[in-house]
């Protein structure tokens, strides 16, 4: 037998939807009796009909008709001790089982399974849901988040006060932060583990003591949402900063995401860009509101990468429009073994040009035949292309890529840093992370101001594998710029 008095807020939303006032509510003060079988429940409420007097219209049998949910209880009202009303509720440790955790759990009942806390926390993990739900704005990526988290392993690990924080496998002091609360996420600028500082894609551990050191203002950063950082890992907590983001000024979320955009475009090396073809491509209507939803971040950075990839040239006057006229010849396109479709010409050899390195996710490519070399492919935007336009156009071709698995093209890149021991190990440590192969390498400092350029080639995929390369290297300590060489 238990009690439990009826919370304040929870009178007050019953008085609203019945229309009844607080004299009319009669589980003010409840009573919930747990007995063995089904029998024992009727025996039981007649006891309490026997001990005191019953309030008319107050009784319901919903084990006799169960609610649509499958909830089963004796439900009565009772003038008791002291002339006050009391709710008394009678069912049996089975039907108490299936209420309080639902349809699997009574299954568990039933077969007689033993308690598992694993199970239980995820249960309650479920019901934690209905709190953070307000804060994603759309309904699909709220299922996606569910269905990302909702049954994957978990990290116990301790407060500085020693409270047990239930997490899941692959968290974060990020996330740690804000499940402890909001502003303490919010205002996250450090960690400490075990008292030693950690940097905050920390993956932390059973047993690991997380301290989360605190600016008293400010808000969160933009990068602890791009998912190749690995910032943070619950969708609880990437809610929680996509919504500080949403919310703040217009003006504010207009320049972040142009200064976001143009560091993009810069880092890729494709300039010429148009802003607008990649309003449209999202739907905008207005450059100016494509720009703020990607300064709140409804729009990541793979997204971006993504349109980027299929949006052609066109602001430039030398740019796409001219190039798609050069040449237009209606011949089906053959596939090459470089994984380039070289369009109304077959077996013939293609290689990339040196000067330019394009890479699949360009806006542009072209060919230029070659005495005795078959087709050079070139960037659209390539200074050398720009020459063989005015001197031999009836040479260059339309050439686009290919879909061949496991095809990879060399790209050279520019680390700009202060320079520092173990700064090309990091960088190499990372390209060999992302499981690309680094080609060449070369690094020249400037002793002065104590600077060093680090100049590589990598042989990359695709553009967006391109993209999470560059945003990882950039965040390395001391990084100042990194980007494509054109």
């Amino acid at each position: 037998v238990t009690g439990r008095p009826k919370h304040i807020y929870s009178i007050w939303r019953k008085m609203r939807r019945k229309g009844v006032d607080f004299d009319q509510i009669y589980d003010v003060r409840a009573v919930r009796v747990l007995v063995l079988e089904l029998a024992d429940c009727y025996a039981s409420l007649g006891i309490v009909h026997t001990l005191w007097r019953p309030i008319p219209g107050e009784f319901d049998d919903y084990i006799a008709a169960p609610k649509d949910n499958l909830y089963r209880s004796l439900h009565t009202a009772v003038i008791g001790p002291g002339g006050k009303n009391l709710e008394v509720q009678i069912r049996t440790f089975e039907m108490h089982q299936e209420a309080e955790l639902g349809v699997a759990a009574h299954w568990r009942y039933k077969e007689g399974a033993k308690s598992d806390p694993s199970f239980d926390r995820k249960i309650n993990w479920l019901r934690s849901l209905m709190e953070w739900k307000e804060d994603v704005s759309d309904a699909g990526e709220f299922i996606d988040q569910v269905k990302a988290e909702v049954f994957q392993d978990r990290v116990h690990v301790l407060t500085p006060d020693g409270d047990v924080v239930d997490l899941p496998f692959g968290s974060t002091p990020i996330d740690f932060a804000y499940h402890i609360h909001t502003e303490v996420g919010h205002r996250c600028r450090g960690a400490k583990v075990n008292g030693r500082i950690v940097p905050l894609n920390y993956q932390l551990k059973n047993g690991d003591q997380v301290e989360i050191l605190t600016a008293k203002r400010g808000g969160p950063s933009r990068d602890w949402i791009n998912p190749h950082l690995n910032y943070i890992k619950t969708s609880r907590a990437r809610s929680k900063v996509r919504y500080w983001f949403k919310y703040q000024n217009f003006e504010k979320n207009l320049s972040d995401g142009r200064f976001i955009l143009e560091r993009e475009i810069r880092r890729l090396g494709i300039p010429g860009i148009s802003f607008e073809k990649l309003a449209h491509a999202f739907k905008y209507d207005r450059v100016d509101d494509f720009l703020a939803a990607i300064g709140r971040n409804d729009i990541s950075t793979p997204q971006m990468v993504n349109v980027i990839n299929s949006v052609i040239v066109a602001d430039e006057p030398h740019a796409a429009e001219e190039w798609r006229n050069l040449i237009s010849l209606p011949a089906p396109s053959q596939k090459m073994s470089t994984g380039i479709h070289v369009q109304g010409v077959g077996n013939l050899l293609t290689n990339l040009a040196q000067c330019c390195r394009p890479v699949p996710g360009d806006t542009e490519i072209l060919g230029y035949i070659t005495r005795g070399r078959g087709v050079t492919i070139h960037r659209g935007d390539c200074p050398n292309v720009l020459r063989l336009r005015e001197k031999a156009p009836e040479r260059l071709i339309k050439v686009d890529w290919g879909t061949e698995e496991g095809t990879t093209y060399p790209v050279d890149i520019q680390v700009e840093a202060f320079d520092r021991p173990g700064l090309l190990h990091d960088i190499t440590s990372v390209v060999a992370n992302e499981k690309i192969n680094l080609a060449t390498v070369n690094v020249v400092t400037k002793k002065q101001e104590s600077k060093a350029n680090i100049f590589a080639t990598l042989d990359i995929a695709n553009i967006d594998q391109l993209s999470r390369v560059l945003a990882i290297i950039e965040q390395l300590p001391n990084v100042i710029e990194v980007r494509r060489r054109t």
